[in-house]
């Protein structure tokens, strides 16, 4: 299940991924580092595959022919459990 690395809902996509796709939610390209299942912050140029030429912005969609959909389901968990440590800490300390 592909999810935006923006929003975090669940994009119907199937198949190759143009570059004009957007998320419908946030308007964020679909097609891009973010969302591909090699994007590594800790890989050198950011990336796990080793042929991949090096992306200037991450965020946008490019012509990278490596490009995998990412699944984002775990992530999503793990920042809704971020969002209700954040709610509980404001609770706390009343901001």
């Amino acid at each position: 299940m592909m999810r935006c690395y923006c929003c975090g809902r669940e994009l119907d996509v199937s198949g190759v991924v143009s570059r004009g796709e957007i998320c419908p939610q946030c308007r964020r390209d679909v097609r891009c580092c973010y969302n591909c299942a090699f994007h590594d912050p800790h890989a050198s140029n950011q990336c796990r595959e080793p042929r991949s030429e090096a992306v200037r912005d991450r965020a946008t969609s490019n012509f990278c022919d490596f490009f995998r959909c990412a699944d984002r389901e775990e992530k999503t968990r793990n920042n809704e459990a971020a969002q209700n440590a954040r709610q509980e800490w404001d609770r706390l300390f009343r901001r």
